[in-house]
């Protein structure tokens, strides 16, 4: 609950804040791009550090006629408002050390002066000057609470510089970049927070005078590079010096402003005639200033600017992570009573609901009642047979935000029927509590009356897809329900839409329910014969994969026409010429092997379509097979059968076997690879690669002849030379 507490804060500071922060970030920016530029103008001496007034003020009095002050600015930079020789007013930039003039002193821009007037106060005068200040404390407190937020992460304080596991760019940049500028960052809020609080009043502090009494022995008349108080102030320490307006009148001072007390000095004798001491509060205002603009140093000004830089991306690398937690899309076809296959997840940022929720369209799509909820929505469900619970772990082994009541639930809402159940837990072995809550909830429901369990916990490291499939087909044999087995299904990169323009479209006929459709992609497009071509016909984020053919570089697809087909439909009134968003889905474990001695190639139906591609891209160089199954021998099988005998000819297919299962003397696919047993046999021995694509059914019933002919249990010993795509 601490957690959650902690992350809901942080999100609601940052909603309250968001425009004013990216107003001030954005103006921030470009006053430290100014500080900057104002430090390159070159009016700082070299040894500044060392120049003391009794240095300073008696040469300028031999250049100057009259002198009314002399002040340094943030940047070190000397200037003097006098009358030369000549009588003609001055205001410039000096050398101290000879009172030559450097330069012209010029306002600052009306752009910087607009920005500096929209950073302090939003053009709302003292409104906006509040609203700044709240706006500088909130981000005080995102900071704050970000640093519960990665200490929890990090398992601690101790571990907060500790690797953080790349779950996705916007994650990872947020936690990376936070803890990089999180010094400066809390500075820019602290100290914009305490200038807030100066201007409205809520601190300060009143100034103490010291009056001082004449020494009587000390009233004659002093050089004045021999004032005691001149020679020890160095001009680093002074803000401004008002001169005397009478020369040699003792009742006119000079007033020397310094960072911390004002002094009131005799011109005649040097003797200090008034000391008034700034409070605390004014000191802490100065130096407030100094850290916040950067003003005093290049350099900080430089690693400020980054930091405001910096917050823009908090704004939206925030709002991505919050978007992405809740962006996967999950529609229930079934309410909770009825459901059958009930998905609990808990996660963090998204990733395991991504692969919950395709575990569940495919569900669905199966025909199971399926139901897909958070953890902490777990009830009541009258007619569940399964229990299907994906969770990620969070900080000390704890819950996922959304699953942090589930122990709870549990025991509040037993089931009144037998239940199986399976968890797979998702996390990084990167952190020592890999995996642990999906631990815990797996023993939790061990304990249950109810429940029993169907397969043993499953983990996945880093999202790995090759990991999670491990589970599927643990899940495939032990459930009538088989799940795809094709590893780039449960990818969760997206990389983008882009055009393809419709070449060609056949038509289906009586007895061919299958088309094919060519399709050009508009600009550069890498891909191979085995990759997906991702479609998304109703324009709701819901995905339908299919099979490509690379021909003379264009994508090939061959699809089944079902009556109400989301996808087949969609495509199939398509016609020449027109155009759709795609995305090309990189299928690496299903590409034609390079270096393989030989390839035995088997499909039924529209799975036949990946290897036309990789058939006609094969140089000759690799023995390549091609079973394929069909119903029907048609008018589609015969093309098959014309490319077929073309590529024999052309030198890049050793052999087509195929098999019809609806015809008088009806075949099997099966029966193809029994009759050829010996080969199948040797090729795997050899090294050999068997490729096989089509339905899920006959994939099970190809690997299971398959163990039969090695006589062997399972084929993980033929791992890589045995590739699937299957739906």
């Amino acid at each position: 609950m601490t957690l959650s507490i902690w992350r809901y804060a942080h999100l609601a500071l940052a909603l309250v804040s968001a425009l004013f922060l990216l107003i001030l970030s954005v103006t921030g920016v470009i006053l430290a791009i100014g500080a900057v530029d104002e430090k390159t103008q070159g009016y700082k001496v070299s040894n500044f550090d060392e120049i003391n007034l009794a240095q300073t003020i008696p040469t300028l009095w031999e250049v100057y006629s009259e002198i009314t002050e002399l002040t340094v600015d943030h940047n070190q930079f000397v200037t003097i408002d006098a009358f030369d020789e000549e009588g003609n007013s001055l205001k410039a930039y000096i050398d101290p050390r000879t009172g030559a003039v450097l330069g012209e002193v010029k306002p600052q821009s009306d752009f910087i002066q607009w920005n500096i007037a929209l950073h302090r106060s939003l053009f709302l005068k003292e409104t906006g000057r509040i609203i700044v200040g709240v706006a500088s404390f909130l981000l005080f407190l995102i900071t704050i609470s970000g640093i519960v937020l990665i200490a929890k992460r990090q398992q601690g304080l101790r571990n907060f510089f500790a690797k953080i596991n790349k779950d996705f760019f916007a994650q990872y940049f947020h936690v990376v970049s936070g803890r990089i500028f999180l010094i400066p960052v809390l500075i820019l809020a602290l100290t914009g927070t305490y200038l807030f609080m100066v201007r409205i009043g809520l601190t300060g502090g009143e100034n103490q005078t010291v009056d001082y009494v004449l020494n009587e022995e000390a009233a004659a008349q002093k050089p004045l590079a021999d004032f005691p108080v001149f020679n020890e102030t160095r001009l680093a320490d002074v803000d401004k010096i008002e001169f005397p307006f009478i020369p040699d009148d003792p009742e006119e001072f000079y007033v020397l402003k310094l960072k911390d007390r004002e002094l009131a000095v005799n011109q005649i004798t040097g003797e200090i005639k008034e000391e008034t001491r700034y409070p605390y509060s004014l000191i802490l205002e100065r130096l407030s200033l100094d850290l916040h603009t950067g003003r005093t140093n290049a350099i900080w000004a430089i690693i400020l600017g980054f930091a405001s830089l910096n917050i823009l991306f908090f704004i939206y690398t925030g709002f991505a992570i919050t978007f992405r937690r809740s962006g996967t899309k999950v529609k229930n076809k079934f309410n909770a009573s009825a459901a059958e296959y009930v998905i609990l997840v808990g996660t963090e940022n998204g990733s395991t609901l991504s692969f919950a929720n395709k575990i569940h369209q495919q569900l669905l799509a199966l025909g199971c009642k399926s139901f897909l909820t958070e953890m902490n929505k777990f009830t009541r469900f009258p007619k569940a047979t399964h229990f299907l619970v994906f969770s990620s772990t969070y900080g000390l082994g704890t819950a996922p935000a959304n699953a942090i009541a589930f122990d709870k639930l549990i025991a509040k809402f037993p089931q009144n029927q037998p239940a199986q159940y399976s968890v797979i837990g998702f996390g990084s072995k990167a952190y020592p509590d890999f995996c642990a809550y999906a631990g815990q909830v797996d023993e939790l429901l061990a304990r249950q009356s109810w429940a029993t369990r169907l397969l043993d916990l499953h983990t996945v490291n880093d999202r790995s897809v090759e990991e999670f499939m491990t589970w599927v087909n643990a899940w495939n044999g032990k459930t009538a329900c088989g799940l795809g087995t094709t590893p780039a299904l449960y990818a969760t990169k997206i990389t983008g839409l882009k055009k393809f323009t419709v070449l060609e479209r056949t038509t289906v006929t009586e007895d061919n329910a299958t088309f094919r459709i060519t399709l050009k992609p508009q600009g550069a497009q890498a891909f191979q014969s085995g990759d997906l071509l991702a479609i998304y016909p109703a324009n709701d984020g819901r995905e339908r994969l299919y099979s490509i053919a690379k021909v003379d570089g264009n994508i090939q697809l061959i699809v089944k026409l079902h009556p109400s087909g989301l996808g087949s439909e969609y495509l199939y009134h398509l016609g020449k010429g027109d155009s759709t968003s795609a995305r090309v889905v990189i299928n690496k474990e299903f590409h034609f092997p390079k270096n393989a001695p030989i390839v035995a190639m088997i499909a039924n139906g529209t799975g036949i379509a990946p290897f036309i591609g990789m058939i006609k891209g094969n140089k000759k160089t690799i023995s390549t097979h091609l079973y394929a199954g069909f119903r029907y021998n048609n008018s589609l099988s015969k093309q098959y059968d014309s490319f077929a005998q073309e590529e024999i000819a052309a030198g890049r297919l050793i052999g087509y076997y195929s098999a019809f299962s609806r015809e008088e003397n009806r075949k099997y696919v099966m029966d193809l690879i029994r009759q050829d047993a010996i080969f199948f046999s040797e090729l795997l021995e050899n090294k050999g690669v068997i490729m096989i694509c089509g339905s899920l059914a006959m994939q099970k019933d190809v690997e299971q002849l398959l163990c039969e002919l090695l006589q062997t249990k399972d084929l993980s010993q033929y791992k890589g030379q045995i590739l699937a795509d299957c739906y």
